[in-house]
């Protein structure tokens, strides 16, 4: 038995929830006899990611299947609305197409900027998706080729157990997830209060670089956007500018 083991399996009994896996940890608890069934990470590794290390509540384990040495290249978080508008998508893809270059892209694995995120990596790229549910689930639903083509060749990454199934709660908290393991932000839409915004506040909470795009006068789904801007974000209004972002 090794320490590592003891907190996956903690894990397990406690279907990821971070506070009681600490209780679990502070307590001494004897290992939870369980099958693991899928890779995982703890804090207590060496190759536990050190962008993670820097969160208020790291995650104590990160199961994943896929590709994991993709958690050491260079990373950037590129996220945006779950409803996008033709203007949406063409800065989604423009951001994905041009960052994949030179980044591995993260991502949430959800509807809309997330799926689109991913799916132009799948050309001449790689992507890590951070998920809010055990790796048996496939949510969306409609991402199940994602899900299995980047079991393979890219990354997926859950600090639940495979077995946990959806839930509304899970999703926000994974979002400090997204803002750790991307060295910039990159916000392509955001309504004024969203999942998304979240992720922005975790961002930069942690230092994080935060780009985003002009929208149109009035626009609901840009308003976040606009609002970054207002904030201080640095606008992209060029594709030289995305060039531009380099690997610290």
């Amino acid at each position: 038995m090794t320490e590592s083991r003891k907190l996956a399996s903690y894990a397990y009994r406690y279907a990821g929830s971070w506070s009681k896996i600490a209780k679990a940890a502070a307590d001494n608890e004897p290992e939870y006899p369980c099958t693991i069934k899928d890779s995982y990470i703890t804090i207590l590794d060496d190759s536990y990611p050190g962008e993670l290390r820097a969160l208020r509540y790291p995650p104590w384990v990160l199961f994943y299947r896929g590709n994991r040495w993709l958690l050491y290249e260079p990373k950037i978080t590129i996220v945006g609305s779950r409803s996008l508008s033709d203007y949406g998508c063409e800065l989604t893809i423009t951001a994905a197409d041009i960052l994949k270059k030179r980044f591995v892209l993260v991502s949430g694995l959800a509807r809309g900027a997330d799926s689109l995120v991913h799916k132009c990596a799948l050309e001449g790229g790689h992507s890590i998706g951070v998920t809010g549910c055990g790796l048996d689930t496939v949510y969306p639903g409609e991402n199940r080729y994602l899900y299995e083509v980047m079991s393979e060749r890219d990354l997926i990454l859950s600090e639940y157990p495979s077995y946990v199934k959806v839930k509304k709660e899970h999703f926000p908290w994974r979002n400090r997830i997204l803002a750790a393991l991307g060295q910039s932000l990159v916000v392509t839409a955001a309504k004024e209060k969203s999942g998304t915004m979240l992720t922005v506040n975790e961002a930069a909470a942690l230092g994080r670089d935060i780009y985003t795009f002009p929208w149109p006068f009035g626009s609901l789904e840009g308003q976040g956007c606009s609002h970054l801007i207002a904030d201080g974000a640095e606008m992209i209004y060029s594709k030289d500018q995305l060039r531009e972002i380099r690997p610290k």
